[in-house]
């Protein structure tokens, strides 16, 4: 029986993909012009390829170091190249089928069973307890947030604001924007001197640090990352906010103060699962005075319909047990549970734009990103945010801010028309 080359085998299976094979074994094929090559650097590649199911082969192969882009890693925009041009391709969606004719293609010795890259979470967090358990989301949280403050500055940028971006126009930079989003969530939700914030997810601290700066609010912020309170606390004090600002390291639920004026819930949604919605917007209702305003902004799926549970690359390597609704879905449990939905609007392109920025940044400072927590890492955030790109790019995924009022007996105290201006 005549055997397949590496590069045959795998070509088969991309189809008309314009996309270039390197095998390990010296095999070529595809286009000699290809805009971008696959390179196969090993059997583990193939085996990854073929014994785990879907993107999460394909993603274990690219973390491991052994399928790769022809080119530098560092250069932004080799892997948004290939992921554009295999983006719905069968390279990531090999059925049974396809992956017994790759095992009757190639030797066999090739092909055996390896241990994902040690970067993968995956069935550790069942020691936690349930999911969504205070105990498997504190792990969950400390997975992808304490990393490390300083690789989260090199891709973040000044703002270490790791949620969508608005842009005000087409020539702000990341900054401008990150800058201007924490400004739109204050002026929706009426901040004024004297009021009291309570954010929750807090992250390293930015619309806290941006609230109580340029707002004259009292305001706390509570995050489950300890890594984030650490930097966030720094950079109140360093501000000269101590007293005005607090950053707390802890769940949200564990906020005992009532009578704020407004919450901000601003990319913590993703990670607290449809099923428990009732509690989260109950326990927010309970925190806010009457006519007090709520913002959660958060990614979301483009319907209802689809299932809220995220793909296993993601679930494995970066946002372990997180979960995407529609919008719908938050807007009928805002209602449900205590809320005047007033205002809802998508930013989905925005986060497309924050992506690419992140994407620059990781791959301007690649060789100490790289030297502060490992290559492997570093793909799996390159990876993740170039997907997630063009995931908002195809609208796979959006991003909407919900703004809803604690109204009593009628009375919102909200304007008769929006004063936030854009």
């Amino acid at each position: 029986m005549t055997r397949s080359t590496v590069a045959q085998t795998l070509g088969a299976v991309l189809g008309s993909a314009p996309v270039a094979v390197h095998g390990y074994d010296g095999s070529r094929h595809g286009p000699a012009d290809a805009r971008v090559r696959l390179v196969l650097r090993s059997p583990r590649a193939l085996s990854y390829l073929v014994t785990a199911p879907g993107e999460l082969g394909m993603a274990r192969a690219y973390i491991a170091g052994e399928l790769d882009l022809v080119g530098d890693l560092g250069r932004d925009g080799d892997l948004y190249t290939v992921l554009s041009l295999l983006w719905g391709d069968r390279i990531a969606k090999l059925s049974w089928k396809d992956r017994l004719g790759v095992l009757r293609g190639m030797d066999p010795k090739a092909l055996r069973w390896v241990d994902p890259p040690s970067e993968e979470w995956g069935a550790r967090r069942l020691r936690y307890g349930l999911r969504h358990s205070r105990a498997r989301d504190a792990a969950s949280i400390s997975h992808h947030y304490d990393v490390s403050n300083r690789f989260y500055d090199l891709v973040l940028g000044p703002s270490m604001a790791y949620t969508c971006a608005c842009y005000p126009d087409g020539q702000a930079t990341l900054e401008q924007a990150q800058e201007h989003k924490h400004d739109l969530a204050c002026r929706k939700l009426g901040l004024r001197p004297g009021m009291r914030l309570l954010d929750v997810g807090c992250g390293w601290g930015g619309m806290v640090l941006h609230a109580a700066k340029h707002y004259g609010v009292q305001a706390v912020g509570i995050t489950l990352s300890r890594k984030q309170a650490e930097w966030g606390t720094k950079a109140v004090a360093d501000a000269g906010l101590t007293g005005v600002a607090e950053i707390r390291h802890g769940d949200y639920r564990d906020i005992a103060e009532t009578g704020f004026d407004a919450v901000s819930s601003i990319g913590l949604t993703e990670h607290i699962g449809l099923r428990q919605f009732p509690e989260y917007f109950r326990f927010l209702r309970s925190r806010l005075r009457p006519q007090g305003r709520l913002l959660n902004h958060c990614i979301t799926r483009p319907t209802t319909t689809e299932p809220t549970r995220i793909g296993p690359f993601i679930d494995r390597y970066v946002f372990p047990d997180g979960e995407l609704a529609g919008v719908g879905a938050i807007v009928s449990a805002m209602q449900d549970h205590g809320f005047e939905v007033r205002h809802e609007e998508n930013l989905r392109e925005h986060y497309a734009r924050t992506l690419a920025g992140w994407c620059a940044n990781l791959a301007g400072h690649w060789d100490e990103a790289v030297r502060e927590v490992g290559e492997g890492r570093a793909r799996v955030w390159l990876l993740y945010m170039t997907g997630s790109r063009l995931g908002f790019e195809r609208r796979t995924l959006e991003l909407h801010q919900v703004l809803g009022v604690r109204t009593e007996d009628g009375e919102a105290d909200f304007p008769l028309r929006p004063d936030w201006g854009v």
